[in-house]
């Protein structure tokens, strides 16, 4: 029997990989201009990073996080998300440090690890793109990022999308707030699930998160954090949502978004689509602040702001839209070599061209001529170059333009000393050439 590949992961094939590679070339752009800077974290890290980091009450941690112990009986885990890594490589490479502009800018790709039911766009390997802004606690830094998130997806051409916002406040309110939450839900106990009620006393904000069906009807009655806002948390929210009319980014505000981590404070947010490719409204980013993390992970009290967006994910987003992703993976020259005795001088022409800054291919299967054209017109090639014994004899080779149908015959000696400048004769030539003779038509 073959063997399978994990259940809750994918094999992204080459034609697939195409079109996340060009989804990643405009996300790249777009945090190019808002100034982050990439970063590149371990794929696995101390099991302590995340209990501490993300929250040992989190579902990630307590039900979905691949941990193991390693050989040397240290208790490792593949990451199941981004910020805490990014937050451990801030502290560790010290980029707190005066030397460093504030604030710190960064943004990762790449993949991580969640044990849970796969579902579609919810895998067990998934990727992710997430950015983490350090060192401010600007309201306006919340806002960037909010409308940095809103950039990438317009960008991309997305339309159906909802900013969805709210307010976790400071320390103080949340203590205020974990109170009237206790009260409001010990009434509800035997109601509540299993979960809920393993929560309730360790960390109440996490049963407004669940996603039992009878633990959401409770909650939906729930006392909203916004009204046990200290001012200065009050404050906060007040500009971020002044900012965001300002800049005409279109917002609602939901009391209830707690978020699936527990190192968040102040403004949370989510961007949520409801193209109707989804069948339903569906969350494809999320983040918020988190002012504690740096500290709680060993560096000095650093504020922070971030976000993340699964990419899988966001493939569905654009295909639920129907937006249409370009084929970039185009072939500028396909080499026709008929007979054995061409082989050699066809591999030649092909390294020639791609030598010259072009992409080349060239069939390797002795296959007729009707064959390497079919394959040729197949990858949209814009020149096909033939090569024959009665070519190779004269040290020629036929050049064919196939957007105009044009040939002529070029000498080999041409084709080695300057391809690109040939190449770029010829189609510019014939193009010319074709169009003055249907506008004489």
């Amino acid at each position: 029997m073959a063997i399978q590949k994990p259940k809750g992961t994918a094999d992204v094939l080459p034609e697939e990989a195409r079109k996340w590679q060009h989804v990643e070339e405009i996300l790249n752009m777009v945090l190019a201009d808002y100034q982050f800077g990439e970063i590149r974290t371990p794929i696995f890290e101390s099991y302590d990073l995340f209990s501490r980091g993300v929250g040992e009450t989190s579902d990630i941690v307590s039900k979905e996080m691949y941990d193991f112990y390693d050989k040397g009986n240290r208790h490792m885990s593949l990451r199941p998300e981004g910020t805490a890594p990014v937050v451990r490589a801030f502290v560790e490479n010290k980029l707190f440090g005066p030397e460093h502009n504030k604030p710190y800018k960064v943004y990762y790709k790449g993949p991580m690890f969640r044990y849970e039911r796969p579902q579609g766009g919810r895998m067990r390997q998934f990727h992710q793109l997430g950015v983490e802004v350090f060192g401010s606690t600007n309201p306006a830094t919340d806002v960037e990022s909010m409308a940095l998130a809103m950039a990438l997806f317009e960008e991309l051409g997305l339309k159906k999308l909802t900013l969805v916002i709210n307010s976790l406040g400071d320390a103080e309110s949340r203590l205020a707030y974990r109170e009237a939450l206790i009260a409001y839900l010990e009434p509800h106990f035997e109601e509540l699930s299993s979960d809920s009620q393993t929560r309730l006393h360790k960390n109440p904000l996490r049963v407004l998160d669940s996603k039992d069906k009878k633990d959401k009807e409770i909650v939906e009655n729930a006392p909203s954090i916004l009204d046990y806002l200290s001012n200065d948390s009050k404050e906060h929210f007040e500009t971020v949502k002044e900012m965001l009319t300002a800049l005409d980014i279109p917002f609602v505000i939901d009391s209830n978004m707690v978020r699936g981590l527990d190192y968040y404070t102040h403004t949370i947010f989510e961007v949520m689509s409801d193209a109707p490719g989804f069948g339903a409204i569906t969350t494809i980013c999320a983040g918020g602040r988190y002012d504690g993390l740096v500290e709680e992970i060993g560096g000095p009290a650093t504020p922070g702001f971030g976000f993340a967006l699964g990419l899988e994910r966001l493939m569905m987003t654009l295909e639920a839209e129907e937006i249409d992703i370009p084929d970039t993976h185009e072939v500028d020259v396909y080499v026709i070599g008929l007979g054995e005795s061409t082989n050699l001088e066809a591999l030649k022409i092909v390294q020639a061209i791609r030598g010259a800054g072009l992409s080349a291919e060239r069939d390797y299967m002795n296959r007729k001529i009707k064959g390497q054209f079919k394959t040729a017109s197949k990858l949209k090639a814009k020149v096909v170059i033939t090569l024959g014994d009665v070519e190779l004899e004269k040290q020629v080779a036929n050049f064919k333009v196939m957007k105009t149908g044009k040939e002529s015959s070029v000498s080999l000696a041409e084709i080695y000393k300057d391809f690109e400048k040939l190449f770029n004769l010829k189609i510019a030539d014939m193009t010319a050439f074709n169009d003055f003779f249907n506008k004489e038509d």
